[in-house]
């Protein structure tokens, strides 16, 4: 820092001799008790130049700029009205000391006059004695020449109140402590600008910046804007006057875009409409910049509209009551002596233009002007404590306290209240949107207010679109229909493929286009829905149909099983009952009775008890039952057959009653078995969300893979009953269960082979009735075609219940077996 300041200080030391190198009669300089200076850009450079040798540019011979002319000339009426004024700083005199630094880059000569006193420049630190007199400086205009000279500025806090430098980088205190503007940043700008794309739902953009810090931090700040937008950034280009050329047209057609925002200085845009004009590009819609959206030649340039629509924001136009009178005072006067010493090229060779042409230029930014001169003369009036007739002269004021004051600054100018935020910022005024009508006019069509909240207003019926009509579209992909997820395609959330969402799902456009959202396990949807219903909740209901009749068929089961088990004890002594099993026909009607449990708790909601109840009594007590034919036909076998072959096996099963030894085991071992299985794998609940997308239907989630070992159990006392009863077919015909036992088994196993068909084709509610009905007919086959038969004899047949009649068929099977 130090050899920066050495170096600095040496180069204001060659400025010495150029001290006084201003002329009396100039408009660049007016003597006064302070000093404002100004920076204005009247001459521009649009290509470097390079010199042989160190040299200040010749600006006098680059491109002249009106407009910039014109904000130069509003500097200087608003320090004379000040200067009229006995309100503001009464006794006290301003002067100015504005300068033509054409170059974005190329003006520290300007820069370093500014910061020396008497041609020398103190360095860090040194005593406040000898500094310059200037107390702020009013300008630059563009972002480029901001962060060029502003460190300059910044050692002393000397303020630095721009009229067009809307970089956001200049927001941040630290690096530009003592930077203040009276323009809206490009973040204010960018937010406008998105507004207005927003308000036509335009979507594929393309962005065309001017390639300096004003263009490169206005694509970043629209980056950043439309992160979260339906906004894509489709294409974007660095643009300079030199680097305009049809390849970016080609590139924009190439895309399909229909909206191209122009964010650049004047002259670049300039040249670009120009271009886009020659090479007839058509149906656009160009979104101008506030630097060119005022423009006053373009508008009536021959083509203008066959490019499309041009529509802008712009800094509001704001009259300066005065100043039309001043200028023409002004051009009265002939300031162009010729003087030959002057200093940085700080002559009149203007072309001399009218004070017409002057009034009618682009008006842009003349407000931001007159306000950085007004907020200074402010900050200096309460630095120097000013009262209505004068001001303290007693006062010492150098630029860090004009900086605190206007920091603080809250006055009214034009009705507009002059206030500035933390980072420097302006807390007042609006943007202008504009559109440029076929009569060659910049008409305003909308307005977008900040304080004290965001506002916009856009006149639509004012704008004619090149479409004749609609509002033109700007789009990579069409929306997608109602009810459909965008899948994006390639790199932009713009471009994207359409993809309905499926059943069990919905799309919430608002919130994320972008992904199918899965409805609820109580809620269902159809293809391509927008939001969930609630899925009705199915169950059989004590109260439906097919539970009554299946009710009905248990109630008339048990009171059959009653009135056979009434009859069966009646009789207990006949020949019938006693061949039936005896004392075993009891345990087998209990039994049957006992499995419908099972059929009665199918039924209804489901709970964990319910679900252990639906087949755990069956399996069990039906068990018993198997386990009771199986004896009951090994002993018919036993007394015809083994008896005499093995009569120690006789004799011991007749001993130990082996037929009880037998059913107690087979009921233990499947208790053990259920007990187990039920154990590791207890049944629960189950809502059944999978097979019908708009139901829920209520169940168990009963897997028979649990009770696998149960369910092999009760097959291998089938097939030894099985077995027996055909062991004793040719046995004597009472004492002859092989037909009956074989047709209830037979019965048995389609039963449950239909179930368990039915069970993995259907998964509806009513599986639970076809569940019930397979308990039912099972319990059913034994009743019917074991127990029924033998009630008939008992009825109806009495003579076949006698001793007699079951010793006839004993003697002639005896005697078949003799012969």
């Amino acid at each position: 820092m130090a050899n920066f300041l050495t170096h600095l200080c040496f180069l204001g030391s060659l400025l010495q001799t150029l001290d006084l190198c201003a002329f009396p009669a100039s408009e660049f300089q007016l003597k006064g008790d302070y000093l404002i200076s100004g920076l204005f850009d009247i001459h521009h450079v649009n290509a470097p130049v390079h010199h042989d040798k160190p040299e200040a540019i010749d600006c006098s011979s680059q491109p002249f700029l009106l407009p910039n002319y014109r904000r130069f000339q509003l500097m200087r009426f608003s320090v004379e009205e000040i200067n009229n004024s006995t309100n503001l700083l009464p006794n006290v005199s301003l002067g100015y000391e504005i300068f033509d630094h054409c170059s974005d880059t190329d003006i520290f000569p300007v820069i370093l006059n500014l910061i020396s006193a008497n041609g020398l420049i103190h360095g860090f630190g040194e005593s406040r004695v000898n500094l310059s007199n200037v107390i702020a400086v009013v300008g630059p205009f563009s972002s480029t020449e901001t962060s060029t000279v502003a460190p300059l500025f910044m050692m002393d806090l000397i303020p630095l109140v721009s009229y067009g430098a809307a970089a956001t980088a200049f927001a941040e205190k630290g690096k530009f402590a003592s930077f203040l503007r009276t323009v809206h940043s490009n973040k204010d700008a960018i937010e406008v600008i998105v507004r207005l794309i927003l308000h036509f739902n335009w979507h594929w953009v393309a962005f065309l910046n001017s390639d300096d810090d004003f263009g490169k931090d206005g694509l970043e700040t629209f980056r950043k804007r439309i992160k979260d937008t339906e906004i894509c950034l489709a294409y974007t280009k660095d643009l300079d006057i030199n680097t305009i050329s049809p390849q970016i047209f080609k590139q924009i057609e190439t895309l399909n875009i229909h909206v191209i925002v122009v964010f650049t200085p004047k002259m670049v845009a300039e040249a670009l409409i120009e271009s886009a004009i020659e090479l007839k590009i058509k149906n656009k819609v160009w979104i101008a910049g506030d630097t060119w959206s005022l423009n006053e030649r373009l508008p009536k340039e021959k083509g203008i509209h066959n490019i499309g629509t041009v529509i802008g924001v712009s800094q509001p136009v704001v009259a300066i009551p005065g100043f039309d009178h001043f200028f023409n005072s002004a051009k009265n006067e002939d300031h162009c002596e010729k003087a030959k010493e002057t200093f940085c090229n700080q002559d009149c060779n203007y072309s001399n233009p009218s004070a017409k042409d002057i009034l009618a230029i682009d008006p842009s930014f003349s407000f931001p002007v007159y306000s950085a001169v007004y907020a200074i003369a402010h900050a200096l009036h309460n630095a120097l404590q000013c009262g209505k007739d004068n001001c303290k002269g007693n006062i010492i004021v150098y630029p860090h306290m004009v900086l605190a004051e206007l920091k603080k600054s809250n006055f009214t100018l034009l009705n507009q209240t002059i206030q500035f935020n933390e980072e420097g910022d302006p807390k007042y005024g609006s943007y202008s949107i504009v559109y440029w009508n076929p009569r060659g006019d910049v008409e305003e069509i909308g307005f977008y207010k900040f304080h004290p909240s965001a506002i916009i207003f856009i006149n639509n019926t004012k704008i004619q679109w090149y479409t004749r009509g609609e509002v033109p579209t700007s789009v990579c992909s069409k929306e997608c229909p109602v009810g459909h997820e965008k899948e994006q395609n390639g790199i932009h959330k713009c471009c994207f493929n359409c993809r309905i969402c499926p059943n069990g799902t919905y799309i919430n456009s608002t919130d994320d286009p972008y992904k199918c959202i899965r409805c609820k396990e109580t809620e269902w949807s159809a293809p391509g829905s927008t939001s969930c219903r609630l899925r009705e909740v199915e169950y059989v209901p004590y109260t439906d149909i097919g539970a009554i009749l299946i009710m009905v068929g248990a109630w008339v089961f048990v009171g059959l099983t009653l009135a056979t088990s009434l009859l069966f004890a009646i009789n207990y002594n006949t020949p019938v009952v006693r061949s039936a099993g005896g004392p075993m026909c009891f345990l087998i009607l209990g039994c049957l009775t006992l499995c419908t449990v099972s059929v009665v708790v199918q039924f209804d909601k489901p709970t964990i008890s319910f679900c252990v109840l639906r087949f755990l009594p069956f399996v069990l007590f039906y068990t018993v039952c198997l386990a009771c034919f199986v004896v009951r036909s090994f002993q018919i076998v036993c007394i015809f057959k083994i008896a005499a072959k093995f009569p120690k096996l006789h004799s011991w099963w007749m001993k130990y009653h082996g037929q009880w030894l037998v059913i107690t085991a087979a009921f233990a071992t499947q208790a053990v078995l259920l007990l187990i299985n039920l154990s590791s794998h207890p049944p629960n609940t189950y809502n059944d969300t999978f097979w019908f997308p708009d139901k829920i239907v209520l169940g168990c989630d009963n897997n028979f893979s649990r009770i696998f070992t149960s369910i092999i159990f009760l097959g291998v006392l089938g097939s030894l009953c099985f077995i027996f009863s055909y062991m004793g077919k040719d046995l004597p015909k009472n004492y002859n269960e092989a037909k009956a036992l074989t047709f209830c088994l037979f019965l048995l196993i389609l039963t449950w082979i239909i179930f368990a068909t039915v069970f993995m084709l259907y998964r509806g509610k009513y599986i639970q009735i076809i569940s019930a009905l397979a308990i039912l007919s099972s319990v059913y086959s034994f009743l019917l075609w074991y127990f029924l038969p033998k009630c008939y004899i008992i009825i109806f047949q009495p003579h076949k219940n006698t001793k007699q009649y079951f010793q006839g068929l004993i003697q002639n099977y005896t005697k078949t077996i003799s012969q």
